[in-house]
């Protein structure tokens, strides 16, 4: 193999090793609208309206939630996480929430 052909593979086998070295979960939403959530105020709708479509939902104890986040991991550096998780009353409105970021 040529000085040429090995330097090339060498730039090819770094690149696929970088990408491999890199995960993304989960997806950007409107950090900046948290100090907006009113707990026993703001709405499943208006909790919509402000950050979209939840990543994931679920029930916690016998509360609905609903959890936006975006998690990025590498191995060559720190992990970078922000999530949101919004806990619902009976009648739709904001119980609690957590917000947390490494950012």
């Amino acid at each position: 193999m040529s000085m040429i052909g090995s330097v090339k593979t060498l730039c090819v086998a770094l690149v696929m090793a970088a990408m491999v070295g890199c995960a993304t979960v989960g997806k950007d939403f409107a950090t900046h609208n948290v100090d907006q959530i009113q707990i026993g105020e703001t709405t499943r709708a208006d909790i919509q309206e402000m950050f979209g479509e939840p990543w994931r939902t679920g029930i916690e104890d016998g509360k609905r939630t609903w959890t936006y986040g975006k998690y990025k991991w590498s191995a060559f550096g720190d992990a970078e996480t922000t999530d949101l998780v919004v806990r619902f009353n009976q009648d739709g409105t904001v119980s609690s929430y957590v917000y947390n970021t490494t950012e």
